[in-house]
């Protein structure tokens, strides 16, 4: 028999219980992605930006694979719902530079999109998605990491970032 999801209320979302929200980040990320589109001009990318985004994306790409094939190799989940499923801290590949760099990929190929779609309002969309998964989603995930890994976890966090740039 299939382990059960008990979700709870929250301040008007819909969250686990361990405080994980039930909201896959892909789709968040479509949402900021849909938005974007909303917001772009209608205008054709110039060579520069064509670069820029191609630069972008093969990054946001590689990050994304990267940190799918680490966890596979590590045999644990990358499942966002239930990080108590995690059945080891994966701190080499990508996980030396981030400790997020499956949500990092999604900015960067948000990121790429505002780029190609051009226009002032496009990167909006790429900041409100940093900040409600910086809240919503890796907070939570942080606190049952460590609980599950205790100071392996707290020291992983204090070398690597959270996102890019210095730790603290």
């Amino acid at each position: 028999m299939g382990t059960r999801l008990r979700l709870v209320r929250d301040r008007d979302r819909v969250r686990q219980d361990d405080g994980v929200p039930v909201v896959p980040p892909p789709l968040i990320a479509l949402a900021a992605a849909a938005v974007q589109h909303a917001l772009a001009p209608d205008e054709r990318p110039g060579a520069a930006r064509r670069i820029a985004a191609g630069a972008l994306a093969v990054a946001s790409v590689g990050m994304l694979v990267g940190a799918s094939r680490r966890f596979r190799a590590a045999g644990t989940t990358f499942e966002p719902f239930d990080p108590s499923k995690t059945s080891s801290l994966v701190t080499d590949g990508p996980n030396a530079i981030t400790r997020n760099p499956i949500y990092l990929g999604l900015a960067g190929l948000l990121a790429t999109h505002a780029v190609v779609r051009g226009g002032w309002l496009t990167p909006l969309p790429v900041a409100v998605f940093v900040a409600v998964i910086d809240r919503v989603q890796i907070r939570p995930e942080e606190d049952a990491l460590r609980r599950k890994f205790g100071e392996e976890y707290v020291s992983y966090c204090a070398r690597v970032p959270r996102w890019l740039g210095p730790t603290g």
